[in-house]
């Protein structure tokens, strides 16, 4: 949760109505004492105007003052939504200011780099750094540099509202995912931002159709997957839809981890369920696809994503908790692929044609 709830009169309606005022009329000091009504009146209103200010909040992000506390101003719609506030409603002001300042901090470490000496490290992510000479280098006029070095500290702070849609929205995954996640992964390579829950809920694959071999039975299935945060995750529903369905040999996973997994109702808090390998996750290629990835680093291979199980190498086990606690997982078994299928498919891969003898 972004806040912690107060019990307080809130009269949030009447906060964000005076700070609309004040952004359209452009006038800093009005804006600047709504503003800091509005992150009062937030946490302690109830959830009727949370719902209701929720799509107000993120509307005025674009006409906020861009050198301003524009992911703070996102993190109270952020929490709106968290309340039940229409995820897609808040979504697109939401994704569309964590794009820009994904895009700006990736400015600032081109002009920083640019200007200084080989192997001049990139500075670390705090305000702290943000200085005249700073600004000086990174050129151009004082309020562009200034933007662009507050968007490289203050990144991270998008997290929050952008996982507080994200998680909440197949549609606005669908919409946005695809469009920010680039920057994202060229922003987190960098290696001064931890951007790892941004990038993975970005990458969240909804309503996927996945082709999955299962080697050592020379068995092949369609498999329709959705909402799933890692790969963990994905290990446990693929073993539950196989096994537990009967499909393949082995041990199935449990009733509690597989709930785990898929319950609607959000995670509340940390759990000691574990659940345990029955596979091995493999390319086509024959590289190991990692629990701790994504079913995004799945190979695409004739327009379907290509997965190859394998029996486990060695017995693993982890927390059966997901990633998202918000995003339940799917995974649904459309249909056993004929042997001809399967043959052409396994033909595809390192491993040949599997070992289901031919009928």
């Amino acid at each position: 949760m972004i806040f912690k709830r107060k019990r307080k009169a809130s009269g949030l309606t009447a906060t964000v109505s005076e700070l609309e005022e004040a952004v359209a009329a452009r006038d800093g000091d009005r804006t600047e004492r709504a503003f800091t009504a509005v992150m009062k009146s937030v946490q302690s209103a109830p959830d009727a105007e949370l719902i209701l200010s929720g799509p107000r909040l993120a509307s005025l992000l674009p006409a906020f003052p861009s050198i301003g506390p524009r992911p703070m101003l996102a993190t109270a719609a952020g929490y709106c939504v968290e309340r039940g506030a229409d995820p897609a409603g808040c979504a697109e002001p939401i994704l569309g200011g964590v794009l820009q300042d994904l895009l700006d901090a990736l400015e600032f470490a081109r002009r920083w780099s640019s200007t200084g000496a080989a192997g001049d490290e990139l500075p670390e992510p705090d305000e702290k750094i943000i200085d005249d000479a700073l600004l000086t280098r990174l050129g151009g006029d004082e309020h562009e540099s200034r933007r662009l070095a507050l968007a490289w500290c203050a990144v991270e702070e998008w997290q929050p509202p952008a996982l507080a849609v994200l998680c909440r929205s197949a549609e606005v995954r669908r919409r946005h995912g695809s469009a920010i996640l680039p920057a994202c992964r060229d922003l987190a390579a960098l290696e001064r931002h931890d951007l790892k829950c941004l990038a993975y809920a970005l990458a969240v694959l909804d309503d996927e159709p996945l082709v999955v071999l299962h080697r050592p039975t020379g068995a092949g299935f369609e498999v329709r997957i959705g909402g799933i945060g890692d790969n963990f995750q994905l290990h446990t529903l693929l073993a539950h839809v196989l096994i537990g369905g009967g499909q393949v040999p082995g041990t199935a996973p449990s009733a509690e981890s597989v709930r785990l997994a898929t319950d609607p109702e959000p995670a509340r808090g940390t759990t000691r369920t574990a659940a345990t390998g029955a596979f091995e996750l493999l390319a086509p290629g024959g590289e190991r696809i990692w629990n701790e990835g994504l079913p995004d680093d799945i190979p695409v291979v004739e327009g379907r994503r290509l997965l190859v199980l394998d029996d486990p190498m060695y017995q693993r086990s982890w927390s059966a908790d997901r990633f998202f606690p918000h995003l339940p997982g799917t995974a649904e078994l459309t249909r056993v692929l004929s042997t001809d299928e399967t043959r052409t498919w396994f033909s595809r891969t390192s491993h040949g044609s599997g070992n289901r003898p031919p009928s």
